[in-house]
């Protein structure tokens, strides 16, 4: 099982180098039900994980010119902000036992994986029915973008700090669609914006676990060169056929995380 574990590690990065998202729905899971690691504490992790990942990964793109630095620290700023105060203020105060159904207690570790599988399924559904579209463009409806970027931000900041997942699935289409960004610059943008909102929602996280520094290190080594295989991937086969077996690969995995919640439930 473990080196099944650090295999499926693997794939974090490649999911990354090549679709630019999906490393952290591939995360949680490796961590809770491979490694034994407890929900919250892989939400934590894998902020680091996927955050140090993608730093590398848009790294790689920069130099290829195919990262927009002001757009990402524009967009970046509000999901930035949310995502670190809902692990510095939010999260430390959610207790184990939210509530009670009869006799039955529904656990934070439980909502937990149910929110993120469904979070998965949602994701999957998207990647595999997604289609080329004509791009918007950000000039000719200023205001309007403008906020639909701030919505989107806050949104990409709560899904990035209560589940631990870097949004890349949200990211993309609304650089692509909201901004006219072309996909080779949409994929490397968004690493960076993942990367700023995963390490600094980690950031939030630190006095709150005791951190395994040498496993989290070893993984994330792993996973980092998961993306540089991604990468090179990616130039060779379509993205749109990745991107939809990426997708049904999700979506088989968000089912059987609820089927197994519930039926350990």
């Amino acid at each position: 099982m473990e080196i099944a574990a650090y295999l499926a590690s693997v794939f974090i990065g490649v999911s990354l180098g090549l679709i630019g998202g999906g490393g952290s729905i591939l995360t949680v899971p490796v961590l809770v039900y491979m490694f034994g690691i407890s929900p919250m504490v892989s939400t934590s992790y894998s902020l680091f994980i996927v955050g140090s990942t993608s730093l590398i990964g848009a790294f790689g793109n920069y130099r290829k010119g195919a990262v927009r630095i002001k757009t990402a620290l524009l967009f970046g700023s509000t999901s930035i902000t949310t995502v670190y105060l809902t692990r510095k203020l939010i999260i430390p105060l959610i207790p184990e036992n939210l509530f009670k159904i009869g006799e039955f207690y529904v656990t934070e570790s439980l909502l937990t994986m149910l929110l993120f599988a469904v979070l998965m399924v949602a994701a999957s559904v998207g990647m595999i029915r997604s289609k080329e579209r004509k791009p918007g463009c950000l000039e000719c409806d200023l205001k309007g973008n403008m906020i639909r970027m701030l919505l989107s931000g806050i949104g990409i900041g709560l899904t990035t700090g209560i589940l631990g997942a870097g949004g890349g699935f949200l990211l993309i289409p609304t650089l692509v669609l909201v901004l006219g960004m072309p996909m080779k610059e949409a994929v490397g943008t968004s690493l960076l914006i993942i990367a700023l909102n995963s390490l600094i929602g980690f950031a939030g996280d630190i006095g709150h676990f005791a951190i395994d520094w040498v496993f989290l290190l070893k993984i994330t080594a792993i996973a980092i060169s998961g993306i540089l295989i991604g990468g090179l991937i990616g130039r060779r086969i379509d993205a749109s056929l990745l991107k939809r077996g990426f997708g049904w690969f999700v979506l088989v995995m968000g089912i059987y995380i609820i089927s197994k919640e519930l039926l350990h439930v």
